[in-house]
């Protein structure tokens, strides 16, 4: 999947060359099937491998020669310019963030990818990295998934905004309307909506949803089980009788535009924003198409130059902040915590 993907990447992006990491008696006759491939790559030999099951922090002890790992570190050598893997998310996340640092600026990095909506596609993170967050970690995802989905989408000024329980300035946690309240108070130039909910994910309300790690993986796989769920009932309905069937094929070319409108394939690759270095993460069950997305996706924040347009907004945020420093009685009060 991984070789067969990195082929059609290059259809589309031809100046494209690849280090492919893992075992050379198994990647050799792989890459031998696609002759314009093999010229623009190279393997490099790999003695481990990350499991699926390997906890994180075992596969940061025991898994230094993995093909993961060395992946990674061909960027932190500045061998390769970005990372795509569909290994395991956790060690993936636990390797980056050993090797390559964070930022500075920010304290956790975060996992962010887009999703179809009625309006076009909306960013949404973080994704499960960050089970638990505060105001801050919140911010800083703001910051990182503005840039990201100006990058992404070519929008100049995206609109951001922050899950929550409901749209009111009082519902939500702490660290949700503390975070509003910076986003609020700080002149950015972030435009930031206020509190989105659960059906804005759908409606496509603003261009980046923010929020923890948790959250933002329960949406996430509940938006991914709908869609399944929805495809579902589409075949039984169409199954259902002669009528149904005939149906069907009257309306075969629409429900192909729905296929493809819907295939996760399309919105395969996640970032590890945060990161001094590109790392994309591609779905693990995805098939040679959605590995070539995920590619597409990493070549797109290389070539865009994602990190340096954070550090720039992150330079410009704490600017604001020593400018304008908002101490926490005034949060707590833009926050309504405060009468």
């Amino acid at each position: 999947m991984v070789v067969a993907g990195a082929e059609i990447a290059l259809k589309r992006l031809p100046h494209l060359k690849f280090l492919m990491f893992g075992d050379e008696a198994r990647l050799k006759p792989l890459l031998a099937k696609y002759p314009g491939l093999e010229t623009v790559s190279q393997i490099r030999h790999a003695s481990q491998e990350v499991t699926m099951d390997d906890k994180p922090s075992v596969a940061l002890r025991q898994r230094r020669d993995s093909s993961m790992r060395l992946a990674i570190n061909a960027v932190k050598e500045g061998d390769a310019q970005g990372v795509v893997s569909a290994g395991n998310t956790g060690a993936l996340m636990a390797m980056a963030k050993f090797v390559l640092k964070t930022v500075r600026g920010i304290d956790r990095p975060a996992i962010a990818t887009y999703m179809p909506t009625q309006r076009g596609e909306t960013v949404m993170l973080d994704l499960g990295a960050n089970i638990e967050c505060d105001e801050n970690n919140l911010v800083q995802f703001a910051l990182m998934g503005e840039v990201f989905a100006r990058i992404l989408f070519g929008i100049e000024r995206p609109s951001v905004g922050l899950l929550n329980v409901g749209i009111e300035e009082l519902k939500g946690n702490e660290s949700v309307k503390k975070a509003a309240a910076i986003l609020r108070e700080i002149d950015l130039p972030i435009r930031f909506e206020g509190f989105v909910e659960g059906d804005d994910l759908a409606k496509g309300t603003v261009d980046v949803i923010v929020t923890d790690g948790f959250t933002g993986n329960v949406a996430l796989k509940t938006a991914e089980g709908t869609a399944r769920l929805l495809v579902h009932f589409l075949r039984e309905t169409f199954k259902s009788s002669f009528w149904a069937k005939v149906g069907y094929l009257l309306a075969r070319r629409s429900l192909q535009r729905f296929r493809e409108r819907m295939d996760p394939r399309r919105y395969n690759g996640a970032m590890l924003l945060g990161l001094n270095g590109i790392a994309v993460k591609s779905h693990g069950g995805t098939d040679a198409l959605g590995f070539s997305n995920a590619i597409g996706v990493c070549h797109d924040l290389i070539a865009n130059r994602l990190n340096e347009t954070i550090k720039g907004e992150l330079a410009a945020f704490e600017e604001a902040i020593s400018k304008a420093p908002i101490d926490e009685e005034t949060i707590a009060l833009a926050a309504g915590q405060v009468d």
